[in-house]
């Protein structure tokens, strides 16, 4: 059994857990009029995090080389904790501001 296995698995269920359910979430609360207007410029950087988590995690999954994968999947969960901390706690933080 190759040791990258299981980081593959968990890698993707991360991007699509953590990182594509929050950019909807926050997405559906801004066009709703749910929350103020400003969460949506945390989308700006938030999107583009959870693309590159989703690219590097797909690249991960598919090399072939255990310590290239593993170096690509760890980064992918690195950028997918970093765009929740942008958008869930940027979120929390301009909702208690206001």
């Amino acid at each position: 059994m190759e040791a990258t296995r299981p980081l593959r698995w968990y890698s993707g269920i991360a991007v699509v857990v953590f990182g594509i359910v929050p950019v909807v979430m926050l997405i559906l609360l801004v066009t709703g009029g749910h929350t103020p207007g400003s969460v949506g410029l945390l989308l700006i950087g938030g999107i583009p995090l959870v693309i590159g988590a989703g690219v590097l995690a797909l690249r991960g999954m598919r090399d072939d080389d255990p310590e290239a994968a593993s170096r690509h999947l760890h980064l992918s969960l690195a950028l997918v904790a970093g765009a929740d901390l942008l958008m869930l706690g940027g979120n929390a933080l301009i909702r208690m501001g206001s």
